[in-house]
């Protein structure tokens, strides 16, 4: 448990709550219901084994702190509790609430024990990733997507390695939970359009077939989409959205708008996963917007850029 002031808010909340969730206690010595409700809280930061970090901040030592959050949260009394997490203050509650009732609190913003152990195989998967390990990696995200099936960026992680390996009916088994809700999630989506190509390439004619085609007949759309998928699926992806983009150009909508889904897929596809949102440091505390951090601009692939703006001239 950590007693938060002006000069360690930054070191001590603010960069921690970018590893883990970090709930601020703000509590004042003459407060009945502080009294209640800190005993709770050290509780549940010990059954939570580490899932969370308790923080405690005298509203009457550090007035100014307790008076940004107050007011950002339209919050006059205490105890009130504020969650920081990715640098942020993301939720709070007010008064001495149960046991119970705390633990619903934290239930909807700290991980569970099942979804840690699943990051940290992802994590170590990773590492086996730049290593050239890919048998061991799979491994990994496989046992990872075991622990949590729920995990979606998990799931996400092992059907891109799986696709990008070549190992498609282990990517087919492992897409199927996911296949009927793939438009809630656009990384699975991708999965999806990626493992159709994979699956299409294998039936497909052969590519000087394809473009002993267009050369006939530069709208034959299909035979375009078939050289598309092809590249998407040997994994060649500027080319698979050159050929996407000749069908765009001369129609956009079509088959029911499957060349531009297809294009949007590679997008994601090309794109680095990554499990959290890159966060920049606050310099200081000096406003209730500064107290949350900056959202730093993360760099992005000039190539992506580059397909996406095209996309936008074509289709807009």
């Amino acid at each position: 448990m950590l007693d938060i002031t002006l000069q360690n808010f930054e070191a001590d909340l603010i960069t921690p709550s970018t590893q883990q969730p970090v709930l601020l206690d703000i509590w004042a010595p003459w407060c009945g219901p502080c009294k209640a409700l800190g005993p709770v809280l050290e509780k549940l930061e010990t059954a939570y084994a580490g899932r969370f970090v308790l923080a405690k901040l005298n509203s009457d030592d550090q007035p100014e702190i307790a008076a940004q959050l107050s007011k950002m949260f339209g919050v006059r009394s205490i105890p009130f509790c504020v969650l920081f997490k990715g640098g942020q203050p993301v939720d709070g509650f007010v008064g001495a609430l149960a046991e119970a009732e705390v633990r619903a609190f934290l239930d909807k913003h700290v991980a569970s024990a099942e979804q840690l152990a699943a990051e940290e195989e992802v994590d170590e998967a990773r590492a086996l990733l730049e290593d050239g390990d890919v048998d061991g990696a799979l491994e990994k995200m496989h046992e990872a997507v075991a622990i949590n099936p729920a995990d979606d960026s998990a799931r996400y992680d092992y059907l891109r390695a799986l696709l990008a390996a070549g190992r498609i009916d282990e990517a087919r088994r492992a897409y199927a939970p996911v296949a009927a809700r793939v438009a809630q999630d656009l990384r699975l989506a991708a999965c999806g359009h990626w493992l159709a190509a994979c699956e299409a390439d294998v039936t497909a004619r052969p590519v000087a077939a394809l473009e002993a085609a267009l050369a006939t007949d530069k709208r034959d759309f299909d035979a375009r989409f078939a050289l598309a998928q092809h590249h998407f699926a040997k994994q060649r992806f500027t080319h698979a959205m050159d050929e996407l983009l000749e069908i765009l150009m001369r129609d956009k909508a079509w088959h029911d708008g499957l060349a531009r889904k297809t294009y949007i897929a590679v997008l994601e596809v090309m794109r680095e996963p990554q499990r959290a949102a890159v966060k920049e440091q606050p310099s200081a505390v000096k406003s209730a917007l500064e107290l949350g951090g900056r959202q730093a601009i993360a760099a992005t692939d000039p190539v992506v850029d580059s397909y996406r703006r095209r996309l936008s001239m074509v289709v807009f």
